[in-house]
């Protein structure tokens, strides 16, 4: 089966229209979502809409922090964040506020686990970032291979048994192979705000019968995305960033 794995759309409608246009010319099997539909961007009606559609058609989402904050407000955030939460939730409807609502912290497929943040205590959102943080994920499941993104920025954990996991960082648009022998957490790339020094979407291709993932890279017009940032007088660095991938 080929997964398209997608995280991290934060309102960006530049990005997410890319990356569904590549999906579609790749045909997966299955779509799935990881969180954070929306936060950041200055398309959060876009995106919840685009969302609602891939799920009505199969495809799996799971809740992210920044859809979290939309549907109750936000707090501990840091101040671009919780400028952009209040924004948001101003443009979103009570049906858009309700799909919200009804996603789950995490969802299963054979033989994985979905999750935003990581599988230990998903619903506080810890950043998934080292060797620690990723034993600490596997710890709290029994799934070989566990899907997350939070981070905006690719990696992958591979863990024999009894031993810490190793950090890789996978190559654009080159299949990593994922060990029958070990488990795994794949951490995929952010679609609407890289944040690894790429400044193009990011999403992961998953092959369970070749058993390997690949981190595909798409440009997109992210001035464009940037100047409807500044329109909506959201925080300018919230567009620069985008331009420079971090």
């Amino acid at each position: 089966m080929r997964i398209a794995v997608l995280t991290d759309l934060h309102a960006n409608r530049e990005a997410t229209e890319a990356v569904l246009a590549e999906v579609a010319r790749l045909a997966p099997d299955r779509i799935v979502l990881l969180g954070d539909i929306v936060g950041y961007g200055p398309d959060p009606a876009f995106a919840v809409e685009a969302t609602d559609r891939l799920v009505a058609d199969g495809a799996l989402c799971v809740l992210g922090n920044h859809d979290e904050a939309t549907v109750q407000g936000p707090g501990g955030m840091t101040p671009h964040a919780h400028d952009a939460i209040v924004w948001t939730r101003a443009q979103l409807s009570p049906a858009h506020l309700a799909f919200l609502s009804r996603l789950p912290l995490t969802a299963e497929l054979p033989g994985m686990l979905l999750v935003h943040a990581s599988a230990a205590t998903p619903g506080k959102w810890p950043y998934l970032r080292d060797e620690k943080t990723a034993r600490e994920c596997l710890a709290a499941t029994s799934a070989p291979l566990v899907l997350c993104g939070h981070t905006h920025v690719p990696a992958i954990y591979y863990a024999l048994p009894g031993r810490e996991p190793v950090r890789f960082t996978p190559l654009p648009q080159v299949a990593a192979p994922l060990s029958a022998i070990r488990r795994h957490v794949v951490v995929v790339g952010a679609v609407g705000q890289p944040r690894d020094g790429n400044p193009a979407a990011c999403f992961a291709l998953l092959d369970t019968d070749r058993r390997e993932v690949t981190m595909l890279r798409v440009p997109y017009d992210a001035q464009e995305t940037a100047r409807k940032i500044a329109s909506a007088g959201l925080p300018d660095w919230l567009g620069l960033r985008l331009q420079v991938g971090r």
